[in-house]
């Protein structure tokens, strides 16, 4: 009765556009303040310890890595070099847009920076070339969302630290899925080459495939930093996410395309972004430490099996209790409040939680391209110029590969689970 008071206060506060962090924190220190035996002390406590977690210094990093990215014209030199290499054929800036997300997610983990850093070109340069503009808004909203299940993921930090597992297996478990989903979306730009063949077919080099090559190679090492260094016991992940920094500072440098101006910046971007984000973690640690108290995992688990003993109805419960979640809330607050209730019930129905994860962050993920939380369609409306019901219209076919591709990570778990025990010994 009092947990479901609780989530129902939540749910209020969100209705009325109460902040997030504040939503789950105002009943969670009401609850303090009426329980015997509780204290405020108890209840700063729960938050402090959430925030207080060694890998959690990864996430202002690989923030920064993202901004940096954009900031330093690293995207562009990837861009460039995509560009000089598919030029020729049909539906090419379709693909260069696919595989730069694919490229820009090495760096940048979130999808928004995707969405704002390869949106403002590639809309463009796609409507300029006789692409619907629909299309080419609904590709790069899809597109954007590699970057949070490809290494380096925000989201993937956020549910490791929540979930008590391996940020570097997590990385791993992610990195299938990000190229499945990679592959469908070129399925689909192939198709639409196929029904508009009178569309403009060579987007031109605009530079030697050589000279792109040489000029993206040293940003094209970032992933190798990242995860090489992660696989190799170089790195911890919060060590190679301060590695990543360095090293793309240092091509910005190299190259002088950052200005002390931008730099100045792109700090402030990391510290807004990295303050909401941990504001969200410490409201989300005294939350689940109330859900925990009041054995709402339990009654989950409970629940879950007088509904069915079938893992994959559970599977399919918990993908629509997601996508709705997702809907309502942004990725890293969703997973932050549903991973005490779900991981539980998951273990019993015997799902890896490496599996789980990569599940509840793609579904969550989705919610940045429906109303009415939907970030990315109100980032890529703000760069490219287009209304926001222009961007949900041209992001809705692009659900279904996103679904397909939620459906095999669901149901085939070697997609999440195969690369993982391949190289985790």
């Amino acid at each position: 009765m009092i947990l479901a008071a609780l989530i129902c206060a939540m749910m209020v506060l969100l209705f009325i556009r109460i902040p997030v962090a504040i939503s789950m924190l105002l009943p969670c220190l009401v609850y303090a303040m009426l329980s015997p035996g509780i204290t405020l002390g108890v209840a700063l406590q729960q938050c402090m310890g959430s925030i207080d977690s060694f890998p959690l210094l990864a996430v202002p990093l690989f923030v920064m890595t993202g901004y940096l990215s954009n900031a330093g014209g690293l995207a562009d030199r990837l861009f460039r070099l995509l560009l000089s290499l598919f030029g020729k054929i049909p539906g090419s800036l379709g693909y260069v847009n696919v595989i730069s997300s694919l490229l820009f997610s090495w760096m940048s983990g979130a999808a928004i920076a995707d969405a704002a850093g390869l949106g403002s070109v590639l809309v463009p340069a796609m409507k300029k070339r006789g692409y619907d503009e629909g299309f080419a808004l609904g590709l790069t909203g899809a597109s954007s969302l590699i970057g949070p299940i490809m290494p380096p993921s925000i989201p993937a930090i956020m549910y490791a630290v929540a979930a008590g597992v391996s940020v570097g297996s997590l990385f791993l478990a992610g990195v299938l899925p990000a190229l499945v989903l990679t592959a469908i979306l070129c399925v689909f730009v192939f198709i639409d080459a196929q029904r508009n063949p009178l569309r403009e077919k060579h987007a031109g080099p605009q530079v030697s495939v050589m000279t792109a090559v040489v000029s993206a190679l040293p940003v094209l090492l970032t992933p190798v930093i990242i995860l090489g260094g992660i696989l190799g016991g170089v790195f911890t992940p919060t060590e190679a996410a301060a590695a990543a920094v360095m090293w793309v500072l240092f091509l910005s440098c190299c190259y002088q395309s950052l200005s002390l101006n931008a730099f100045r910046g792109v700090l402030v971007k990391t510290a807004s972004t990295t303050g909401s984000i941990m504001l969200i973690v410490a409201a989300a640690g005294l939350f689940g430490w109330v859900i925990a108290r009041e054995q709402g995992p339990q009654a989950v688990t409970e629940a879950m099996l007088a509904l069915t003993d079938n893992p994959y109805v559970f599977l399919l419960l918990i993908n629509v209790a997601l996508l709705i979640t997702g809907m309502l809330l942004e990725p890293v607050a969703g997973l932050l409040i549903t991973v005490p209730v779900l991981l539980p019930a998951a273990l019993e129905f015997g799902i890896d939680p490496l599996q789980l994860g990569i599940i509840m962050i793609l579904n969550l993920v989705l919610g940045l391209l429906t109303p009415p939380v939907g970030l990315v369609l109100y980032v890529l409306s703000s760069v490219t110029g287009a209304s926001v019901q222009t961007v949900i219209r041209g992001t809705v076919p692009f659900l279904i590969p996103l679904l397909v591709t939620l459906l095999l990570i669901t149901f085939v778990p070697a997609f999440s689970l195969w690369l993982p025990g391949f190289l985790v010994k």
